[in-house]
């Protein structure tokens, strides 16, 4: 979270919120709560805390959609910004493309199984994602759960690839957030991508 806060910051200051230390608060404030809240080890399971959890992805998540959809407009109506320096335009679509699969990996992270501490207590139960490891119990241990970086792992290949590769979503919001991602990295990476090419020819 601190790291896709820090990536909000290097943007050009016309893609972050305004004012520049809004995202960066608000980030900082509502994880300082969820580490008073439920220090050490995600276990306690409270509403508040989900809560929180949410509104704080959201957040980050809100401050990039902003980001990306400044820079789409920005390519599409043919804005001066970028006019004549594509390593700009590659640098912030970077950025913006990073912080994507950092929020993705957030939400699969906190809504696969009723989140981390449901997980803690019921690592098992009701799961929307299927992971390699659950499939061939010869690939790991037998009380195999995902941890966070699985979850980024599958948003680095959703954001990449466009395909859940080796990682199945079974549940249909996992599919329809896989697709949301899929479409949000299909839109900069190409539109950011076509517009460096056109200027550097």
């Amino acid at each position: 979270m601190l790291v896709a806060a820090a990536l909000h910051l290097v943007l050009p200051t016309d893609y972050r919120a305004a004012p520049r230390w809004l995202v960066p608060s608000a980030v900082i404030t509502l994880l300082t709560v969820l580490i008073v809240g439920d220090p050490g080890r995600i276990d306690r399971r409270r509403t508040w805390l989900r809560v929180v959890t949410s509104l704080l992805i959201a957040a980050i998540t809100t401050a990039n959609l902003f980001a990306a959809g400044r820079l789409v407009a920005e390519i599409l109506t043919n804005n001066k910004l970028y006019a004549n320096n594509a390593t700009g335009l590659l640098e912030t679509g970077g950025v913006i493309w990073a912080t994507n699969i950092i929020t993705f990996g957030l939400w699969y992270w906190d809504l696969d199984r009723g989140g981390a501490a449901a997980r803690a207590h019921r690592p098992f139960a009701n799961p929307a994602f299927v992971f390699p490891e659950m499939q061939h119990g010869g690939f790991g241990p037998p009380d195999w759960v995902p941890v966070y970086v699985d979850y980024l792992s599958l948003a680095f290949w959703t954001a990449t690839a466009f395909s859940p590769t080796d990682v199945s979503a079974i549940k249909p919001w996992a599919k329809l957030l896989m697709m949301t991602q899929a479409a949000v990295s299909l839109v900069v990476v190409g539109l950011v991508i076509a517009r460096a090419i056109n200027i550097l020819s």
